[in-house]
């Protein structure tokens, strides 16, 4: 059965991935939509349907039904089955672009409060946010799909890299604004302006995710906290010997390094296990070994030297 305290985290993640939700088409729809400015992603290619066709191909409608014939086309091609809550990211995301353009009063436009007179500043802040909502969805475990699945479809039949997956697809869409009658070079450097910063933001909030850091955890289940680390999340665990000098009592400490993008699961583990547990978390930088970061220390190098002066 499930308990109060896990359904109350599972409704915070969702309502964290609402939130991100609604940032991320609040970023389109007040900001780079009105303005007809736009990304990279598969957004961005639904913002340019509808710039070409003059409104009657909405986002609303072209993000949905795209990315279920992504979502169709992977499980068939992949037979990978996506979690609900990339499903619910979706659909959440589809209805608030179907409904926040009804509120005009938020729209970046002349008259308006939101209004800049600057309009190099409507990429940057529509990314900015467009960035921060992706990222709250992404830490909560969904996604909006998009260019996602399209790498992992495209990967299945090509060695190509997602990253240039990407790469090629942002730049393929921005460009293609120069086919649209009335565009200039000037709405393409805007839509690279956009793609930079969104790519900027989502690191900041996503990628720096990726930190190492150290925890000490205190905890009398110990063992059952080490097998979890040691078999669902693949990482190592050492155990270390205490002695508390108030209570002189010798006990046992995991010393764990893991991702920072892992402490939340983690910690709500550890929790679950042992409401009373103790933790310590600590940056940790330079974590060299399996796992994370390649020791680079010049080996190779070296040795293609000494066989080039054999």
């Amino acid at each position: 059965m499930i308990s109060a305290k896990k359904i109350g985290s599972i409704l915070w993640d969702y309502f964290l991935m609402t939130v991100g939700c609604l940032i991320f088409v609040m970023g389109w729809t007040s900001f780079l939509l009105p303005n007809e400015v736009t990304s990279g992603g598969l957004t961005g290619l639904c913002a340019v349907l509808q710039y070409a066709t003059n409104d009657k191909l909405q986002v609303a409608y072209t993000f949905p039904a795209i990315n279920a014939v992504l979502i169709i086309t992977a499980t068939f091609v992949l037979g990978k089955s996506f979690g609900f809550r990339t499903i619910y990211a979706i659909a959440v995301s589809s209805l608030m672009f179907e409904v926040m353009p009804r509120f005009e009063f938020l729209q970046a436009v002349p008259g308006n409060f939101l209004y800049l007179d600057e309009k190099i500043l409507i990429p940057i802040i529509g990314s900015v946010m467009e960035g921060i909502g992706i990222g709250l969805i992404l830490m909560r475990g969904g996604s909006t799909g998009g260019t996602d699945i399209a790498a992992m479809i495209i990967g299945r039949f090509w060695p190509i890299t997602p990253g240039t997956v990407y790469i090629i697809h942002d730049l393929a869409v921005i460009g293609s604004l120069l086919l649209i009658p009335g565009k200039t070079f000037q709405d393409v450097v805007y839509g690279y302006i956009s793609m930079l910063t969104f790519s900027f933001m989502l690191d900041y909030v996503i990628l720096g995710q990726k930190s190492t850091v150290q925890m000490l955890i205190f905890s009398s289940k110990y063992p059952e906290i080490a097998d979890y680390i040691n078999n669902k999340m693949e990482r190592g665990a050492t155990v270390l010997k205490a002695t508390g000098w108030y209570t002189k009592v010798e006990r046992d400490v995991l010393l764990v390094i893991v991702r920072k993008s892992e402490v939340h699961d983690l910690t709500k583990v550890i929790k679950d296990l042992d409401p009373k547990a103790f933790l310590s978390i600590s940056p940790a930088s330079s974590v060299y070994g399996e796992g994370f970061e390649e020791i680079k220390a010049g080996i190779e190098r070296k040795k293609k030297n000494v066989d080039a002066k054999k």
